[in-house]
């Protein structure tokens, strides 16, 4: 690296004085760990980010920071990771205090930040991925290797995501953000043009009558609008329930980023709305702002309150256009059956759909002898697990219509277990 000069027109020292000798290479090296941790980082930008700390020189470790920030993100929800990436990489390495000393002696070191900001998995990931040195670490011959075959997909999905490891989680979270929900469509009231339509449009039929003089006129047609149904999803995160709610958010994130309308709702002992929170682009901020909302992460649960604050407050704001409601707990209430029964039937009048996901179903002999859930079961449409990534695919499945309704009808796990405890 050349000389530069900074803001105040003195010379900085050549790129020689940098400990390593290779101050290019650790910005190269630096750039290469943003695009794996998915920033769209090119060639491009790592020569502007050189010849950038070539003119501005590095005064602070702010300067600096600003200086390769200015560079690389192009989007607000890319300054989270490089922010975090920034601040492992360059202390990780040790460069950058150096680097501060040398080019300005006079500058005082600048404290780092400890705490850990979203996409911090993420980065340490690429980072560490980044730093082995195909020269010096020498990988184990593998004969056959298992990754991502069938058999490791078939695993994968079967596996419940409380027994999953922190590389499998992973897995199974970019999994989820290819499955979406299909594309099926309701009737509106609301009237659109269309070219055969069944009404006819006074208002867009004048409007062509008058390109031809009032002679000929052309009739419009419209007809009501189809959209795809919104989805509701009212998440249990108390101490049972909290890693499978956390995994099921990153689906539910990933209904939103197919422009998907997702109203998501967490209750414990309390409700919160963490809609807005879930639409940031970014889903490892986005669950940590969903985390930052509720005060009662892997607490108590009481359902029956938490729907009467969700018929009370929101149903009114939510539930229109016929949606579909996914309702994520394992019915395991403390508050009384009358309650529960009482809100479960208000909110299934309510909607077009209510569905009930219950991790519990992951145990072949599970029996609905729970009060909370022989109170709620009556009220929903289909019970169904969530406990794993083929239990997600499977609700897909039958959204769309194509999977078979039986196994999952509520009053038939009912008459089954009565059957059992009459006989």
């Amino acid at each position: 690296m050349t000389a530069g000069t900074d803001t105040t027109g003195s010379k900085t020292p050549p790129a020689e004085a940098d400990p390593s000798g290779r101050l290019a290479d650790n910005i190269v090296y630096f750039a290469r760990v943003l695009r794996n941790a998915g920033l769209p980082v090119g060639p491009a930008a790592v020569v502007d980010a050189i010849r950038a700390v070539e003119v501005a020189g590095i005064q602070s470790r702010e300067d600096f920071y600003w200086t390769l920030h200015s560079i690389f993100v192009k989007k607000r929800e890319h300054r989270p990771v490089y922010d975090e990436a920034f601040r492992m990489f360059w202390r990780s390495r040790g460069l950058i205090e150096k680097l501060i000393a040398l080019f300005s002696p006079t500058a005082p070191p600048q404290p780092s930040r400890e705490k850990a900001k979203a996409g911090a998995a993420r980065v340490a990931k690429a980072l560490f991925e980044g730093l082995q040195n195909p020269t010096e670490v020498k990988k184990p011959e593998i004969e056959i290797d298992a990754t991502l075959t069938v058999s490791g997909r078939e695993v994968l999905q079967k596996k419940d995501f409380a027994q999953m490891s922190a590389d499998e989680i992973a897995d199974a979270k970019r999994a989820l953000a290819d499955l979406v929900l299909p594309l099926d469509r309701v009737r509106t009231r609301r009237l659109v043009p269309t070219s055969r339509g069944r009404r006819i449009d006074p208002r867009r039929s004048l409007r062509s009558s008058m390109r031809a003089g009032g002679d000929i006129i052309a009739l419009r047609r419209r007809d009501p609008d189809e959209q795809p149904p919104p989805i509701v999803a009212i998440c249990d995160i108390s101490g049972s329930m909290s890693q499978y709610s956390r995994i099921f958010l990153h689906f539910l994130h990933a209904l939103t980023e197919h422009r998907r309308r997702v109203h998501t709702f967490l209750f414990g002992t309390r409700l919160s709305n963490v809609t807005r929170q879930l639409r940031m682009k970014d889903p490892d901020q986005a669950l940590d702002a969903c985390t930052d909302q509720v005060e009662d992460w892997s607490g108590g649960t009481r359902i029956a309150t938490a729907l009467h604050d969700f018929n009370r407050l929101w149903s009114r704001r939510v539930l229109s256009g016929g949606p579909i409601v996914l309702l994520i707990t394992d019915g395991l209430e403390r508050d009384s059956d009358e309650d529960l029964a009482r809100e479960m039937d208000r909110l299934h009048r309510s909607c077009r759909r209510l569905v009930w996901l219950n991790p519990l179903l992951r145990f072949e002999g599970f029996e609905p002898r729970a009060r909370g859930v022989r109170a709620m079961l009556p009220h929903v449409d289909e019970f169904r697990a969530v406990h794993s990534l083929g239990a997600i695919a499977d609700l897909c499945a039958a959204l769309s219509g194509r999977a078979g309704r039986e196994e999952t009808e509520p009053r038939a796990w009912l008459s089954r277990a009565d059957r059992k405890a009459a006989g």
